[in-house]
Order: structure tokens, then C-alpha cells, then sequence
């Protein structure tokens, strides 16, 4: 009699331990993944959704089994939007066991802590749009999701002169960020290649802390013939100053922006505002994006987080995607072999879209992006761009 229990028993153990497979190989040290953010400070409304994103990607990751039959865990730092507390945090995660980062979403204010995250030979990830974001500055370890300022910006002018048939353009930078004045930079290369070098009519500056541009409104205004419309290279507080301004002093020309004037959050100092169009990675406002992988993002993240401000956590979510496909195909997290796999990258199917890494540049130069357009006090998809002509990276 006791043969039979014994076989009993073992085959109940066996289904017990198959049947529960997932919990029994997450019971070991889990594997962590730090996030050193700006969890307040100014930049907190442009990451919010994107270290949300990290945090669903880490969720569904985890339903699926975890990652080398381990659990993910978040490890986070507030770096309040100063990039010296980066660097601190970024060493103090890395001591706790973090074998990869997410850093703030620009290379000025997130560079810090990736920079020490390359010295100590642990990946950060981020959506800087900045090339330097990778071998050519900070190195090998740091790589990023967001599109590179040369095709978002080649993009964006190709849509302006091929679609809406514009001839004519002011440019106003905001000269504060290395991801603005690229932005900038980029848009009046391609720009200049299509319509010529005298359909510029003005070329400005100012800064995100001014808090006017009357003189460039004074030489908008005084130009001999009105441009077709204005692009903006901003982001918040600074270019939503400028936008209101400019509505206020009778400029109701379009106004073409990039992703960093994406958003639902600043509506509010610009009431009733329309002819804006800016670049975004997905539709995230009424669902209504022609790529049903991003509607289904943005779904998952009203169920956890509400309703998102920006497109911007589809690079978080998607920073998940690319870090675990590539510890799956190495077998291991150490980040060596983890950067092989990542720049054997070739259009990797993610949410945020196809995503291409090499040996030299660690950023996506051309992926499609969505344009959108604000009116009635929302944001509606209009077009996905893709340019058909990126300048030359060195000019």
C-alpha cells in the first residue's frame, strides 16, 4: 500500500510543480531595473508618461513569466529634473542591483546619469532624440527609443511643403536644449532642400525662461510677406509663452511644432488654440491612430494610469520591449552581451515601431511618426510621416 501513496503523492508534486512552473523559477533574487526620473521637478510632465510606460512594460513582462524565469522589479530615484541628482541616483540604483536604467528623455538632462551608467557598464535607456545618445557621445551602453531629430525633423518639413503645399516659413528656437536647437537645425537642412534657401523669411531665438518674444513678434509683423506658417522648436513652459503670444498679437498663421509641444497638459494656457500641428508617436487622445498596437497601449494604460497626456509612454513601454528581447536572445543581463543583441537590431517589431540599432548609432534615424492636429481643445490624428530624405547627419 505505501508503493501506490508514494507514486500518488509524487505525481500530485509533479502537476503541482508544472502547473505552477512561473512562481517556482520567480522565487529566486529578482532581476531589477532602476528608473532614475524626474518624478517631479519641471521635466515631470514630460516623462510621466514615459516612466509609466516602463512600468506597464515591467507589469506585462512579469505576466508572461518575467524575464530568464525571473521577476522584474522597479527601482526608483527621483532626480527632480536636476541632472546632478541623475548622476547620484544612477550610482545609487546601480548599488542596489539595477542592471539597467531608464533616464530622463534628454540628453542634457538625462546624460548625467547615463554617463555613469556607462562608466559602470550598465545600459541606460531613454527617449532622447539626440544621436550623442549612444557611441557618438555617451557611449556604447546608452541607447534610446524616440526617433532621431533628423528624421522627425525631415518629417515634419516634407509634410509641410508635399501635403499642405506651404512655400514659406518662420522658424522660432527655443535655444535651451540640444534636442531643440537639433530639431531646429535638421528642419531648415531639409527644409531648404526643398522649397530653397530664400523661403526661410525669419530665423529667431529665444529662451524657454523668457517670458516674452515681443521682438520677434515685432519682426514677424514686420516682415514684407506674411509666411505660410511659423515652426516652433519648443517644449513647455517656454513654447506654450510663445504660442500664446503669438495668438495674442493677431499671428494666426499655423504653427508646426515637434513632439516636445505634444501634449494635453499645457491646453489650458492656450484656450481654444487651432491651426497647431505637431509630431507625435501615436494618437493617444482619442484612439483614433491608424496602428491598432498603439490604441491597444493606450487602452492598458487608461486601465492603470488614466488617460495619458502625451504619446510618450509608448518609449517607455517599448524601452521594455527592446531590453528584454535582447536579454531573451543573449541568455543572460549582462550588459555586454545585451548591447550585442540590441545592435543586431534591423526594423525589431516594438509597439513604438520598427526599431533599428547599429555598432554606431544607438537611436532610430527615420521610423514613421504621426502628425496630428489640435482643434476643439483636442488632438486628432491626421497622417503617419515617414521622410523620404534625411540630411546628411555631419552637415
Amino acid at each position: 500500500m505505501k508503493k501506490p501513496i508514494f507514486l500518488f503523492s509524487f505525481l500530485c508534486f509533479t502537476v503541482f510543480i508544472i502547473s505552477n512552473h512561473t512562481c517556482f523559477a520567480q522565487s529566486s533574487e529578482p532581476i531589477y531595473f532602476g528608473q532614475v526620473m524626474p518624478f517631479s521637478g519641471f521635466f515631470q510632465p514630460i516623462d510621466v508618461d514615459r516612466y509609466n510606460g516602463v512600468e506597464l512594460g515591467i507589469i506585462d513582462l512579469n505576466k508572461k513569466g518575467g524575464l530568464l524565469g525571473k521577476k522584474v522589479e522597479l527601482l526608483r530615484y527621483d532626480m527632480k529634473s536636476e541632472p546632478p541628482l541623475g548622476a547620484n541616483g544612477a550610482i545609487e540604483l546601480i548599488s542596489k542591483g539595477a542592471v539597467a536604467l531608464q533616464v530622463a528623455s534628454d540628453y542634457d538632462i538625462g546624460g548625467a546619469a547615463a554617463m555613469v551608467a556607462q562608466s559602470k557598464e550598465v545600459l541606460a535607456f531613454s527617449g532622447a532624440c539626440d544621436l550623442k545618445f549612444g557611441p557618438p557621445g555617451i557611449g556604447k551602453f546608452a541607447f534610446s527609443l524616440a526617433i532621431s531629430t533628423a528624421g522627425e525633423s525631415s518629417q515634419l518639413a516634407e509634410w509641410a511643403y508635399k501635403e499642405k503645399g506651404w512655400r514659406s516659413v518662420c522658424v522660432l528656437l527655443d535655444n535651451t536644449l540640444e534636442f531643440t536647437k537639433n530639431i531646429s537645425h535638421y528642419f531648415k537642412l531639409r527644409w531648404q532642400d526643398l522649397a530653397g534657401d530664400k523661403s526661410i523669411l525669419l530665423d529667431d531665438k529665444f529662451l524657454n525662461s523668457d517670458s516674452s518674444i515681443a521682438t520677434q513678434i515685432t519682426r514677424i509683423k514686420s516682415l514684407p510677406n506674411k509666411p505660410d506658417f511659423i515652426f516652433l522648436s519648443s517644449y513647455p513652459p517656454g513654447g506654450v509663452m510663445a504660442v500664446r503670444q503669438l495668438r495674442a498679437a493677431g499671428i494666426d498663421i499655423p504653427i508646426l511644432s515637434c513632439e516636445g509641444m505634444e501634449g494635453t497638459y499645457w491646453l489650458e494656457g492656450v484656450p481654444d488654440l487651432k491651426d497647431f500641428f505637431v509630431a507625435s508617436y501615436g494618437a493617444s487622445y482619442n484612439l483614433d491612430d491608424s496602428d491598432a498596437a498603439l490604441n491597444e497601449y493606450y487602452k492598458k494604460h487608461i486601465e492603470h494610469f488614466g488617460k495619458p497626456q502625451t504619446s510618450w509612454g509608448i518609449e517607455g513601454y517599448s524601452i521594455v520591449e527592446a531590453w528584454s528581447k535582447a536579454v531573451s536572445k543573449a541568455g543572460t543581463t549582462d550588459s555586454k552581451a545585451v548591447v550585442q543583441e540590441l545592435e543586431k537590431f534591423r526594423d525589431e517589431p516594438l509597439t513604438i515601431g520598427p526599431t533599428t540599432f547599429t555598432d554606431k548609432l544607438h537611436v532610430s534615424i527615420n521610423r514613421p511618426m504621426s502628425l496630428l492636429e489640435l482643434r476643439d481643445g483636442n488632438y486628432y490624428f491626421v497622417t503617419k510621416m515617414k521622410a523620404d530624405k534625411i540630411p546628411d547627419l555631419d552637415r
